[in-house]
């Protein structure tokens, strides 16, 4: 939200006024995000400089809601009482928003304060053993689970849910991270420990292609990856209809490419990017 703040702008009034663009199975269930310099935030740091105020008057405009990225896993007491934290949490709650989250702590604290917000569990907290994912669907609190992406293929267990729990399953599609990574709860946390304004070094990741950044080509190839025939011929059929798309802290061209892939026709596709930037006198180089 607070990061493509722009790109949204853009494309959300194409969503609204051209819907024969788009594939008629799929909706903007919400829009995530936090500020950059958000303490509770545990997503990314440093991305999302949008104003709050004009984030809020967006999502409100086309009536889709705001879920803010509060998935620092390191929250303490005394970060409950951060100001700016708090002041989104007033500004939101009165916009049918939601809360991605990590830490029960604040999860306690922010539905006691702010019982406004519905809330997601976060994929932050790597949750791999399906019995644990069960039991996290099973939480009254939560109104939707990403489970970790490891998990998205289990289609025998998967299938074996009920369909309450179907309902609260939301899959992230595009994770590009090696699918055999054992250090992904420690990548998250640095994260969070960033957020709290804490001096640690980088977390190095240690992935095949690590060097090669994010490419949607190789998180296709991933074996977690969710495709657009997976999701109709596989997932909804199944019951499944929650899907997430990641993208914090790339670039805004790639997002468009997501957004393009995922809701767009392939014979609009054009037409979107030509609306969005594409015009006869850009130059790449």
């Amino acid at each position: 939200m607070f990061e493509f703040y722009d790109l949204y702008k853009a494309f959300l009034p194409l969503w609204r006024d051209h819907r024969e663009y788009f594939y008629d199975w799929c909706d903007i269930g919400s829009i995530y995000g936090a500020p950059s310099d958000c303490l509770w935030g545990g997503g990314r740091v440093g991305f999302g400089d949008a104003e709050p105020e004009k984030v809020m008057a967006l999502v409100k405009e086309y009536g889709i809601s705001a879920r803010l990225t509060f998935s620092n896993s390191l929250i303490r007491e005394e970060h409950l009482a951060d100001a700016q934290c708090n002041e989104l949490c007033r500004m939101f709650e009165s916009t049918d928003a939601g809360i991605i989250i990590h830490s029960d702590l604040l999860l306690d604290y922010i539905r006691a304060k702010f019982p406004g917000f519905y809330f997601v569990s976060s994929t932050t907290k790597v949750i791999t053993d399906f019995e644990e994912f069960v039991a996290e669907l099973n939480r009254d609190e939560f109104r939707y689970v990403v489970p970790d992406f490891r998990l998205n293929k289990q289609f025998g267990k998967l299938n074996a849910l009920t369909d309450a729990q179907k309902q609260k399953v939301e899959f992230l599609c595009n994770e590009c991270c090696w699918f055999g990574c054992h250090d992904r709860k420690a990548c998250y946390e640095n994260v969070s420990r960033k957020s709290l304004g804490e001096n640690c070094e980088d977390h190095v990741c240690v992935s095949p292609t690590a060097q090669r950044g994010y490419r949607f080509s190789d998180a296709m190839k991933n074996p977690g990856f969710i495709g657009i025939d997976d999701i109709r011929n596989v997932y909804a059929p199944a019951g499944f209809r929650h899907f997430k798309i990641e993208g914090r802290s790339l670039g805004s061209a790639l997002i468009l490419e997501f957004l393009l892939y995922y809701m767009t026709k392939p014979e609009h596709q054009l037409k979107v990017r030509e609306e969005i930037y594409l015009d006869s006198s850009l130059d790449l180089f």
